[in-house]
């Protein structure tokens, strides 16, 4: 496995509360309750802070720490991004080229994980084509854009039918990178259910020196729906783990 077996690191933290008229937050204890507690009101702004946090942090926007270079070059060990947990709700799902976040118990481990999202459920997954690139659905994909310098789409051949409601995983960082191309014979057949994502990694919030916004790029763009010109898919051999975490 790659250097992603070591499980992303989430940070925990939480909820500022809202100031009313006269500066006094509408959520506040009365004075003679906020002057029992150590600290008084300032005690409550921190706690109602926690709180906000928190929620943000359960439910909207979450940081994860990228501890592996399996996303390289685009995420750098590292690199903490911030992941979008509401980006798949409210019956949107995940795109072919989308960086997520997910939970690889069952598929690919015990952790989270960072992948790009290569087939969704009905696409025809192949590599590779003539000239050595990814094809789905019959289209070629122009990885170079994110690839990572020097590395090929991939060194062993495949050909999948992503079943419906699971997602094909890749790093973009193929030679260091333990994805659905590894796990093709494991329960699951390397497919991620799309319940297992997590969120969306929208921004590299940190170091501030690489702030910036994960793109989707436009390689996947002129690629047909799934089941255009499909031909019978037939899964070929995974390979072996290259980098243990």
């Amino acid at each position: 496995m790659d250097t992603e077996a070591h499980p992303t690191e989430r940070d925990r933290s939480s909820r500022p509360g809202t100031t009313g008229p006269e500066g006094r937050s509408r959520f506040a204890l009365p004075g003679p309750v906020a002057g029992r507690l150590p600290g008084g009101r300032l005690t409550l702004g921190l706690f109602g802070c926690l709180a906000f946090l928190l929620l943000l942090n359960t439910f909207v926007v979450q940081p994860f720490q990228i501890p592996s270079g399996s996303m390289e070059r685009g995420l750098r060990i590292g690199d903490r991004v911030l992941v979008n947990k509401l980006a798949y709700r409210f019956g949107s799902r995940p795109h072919r080229g989308d960086v997520v976040v997910f939970d690889g118990t069952g598929y690919f481990g015990d952790a989270d994980y960072v992948k790009r999202v290569v087939g969704v459920g009905g696409d025809h997954v192949v590599c590779c084509d003539r000239q050595g690139r990814l094809e789905v659905n019959g289209r070629s994909v122009d990885e170079t854009a994110f690839l990572y310098p020097g590395d090929t789409p991939s060194t062993v051949p495949f050909d999948v039918v992503v079943p419906a409601g699971r997602l094909f995983l890749l790093g973009d960082h193929r030679g260091r990178s333990s994805d659905s191309r590894d796990h093709l014979g494991s329960p699951g057949g390397g497919m991620v259910p799309v319940g297992d994502v997590i969120g969306r990694a929208d921004w590299i919030a940190w170091p501030y020196t690489h702030w910036t916004r994960v793109r989707q790029p436009a390689a996947y763009a002129r690629v047909p729906a799934a089941g255009a010109g499909r031909s019978t898919a037939s899964t070929q051999h995974s390979r072996p783990e290259d980098v243990h975490g």
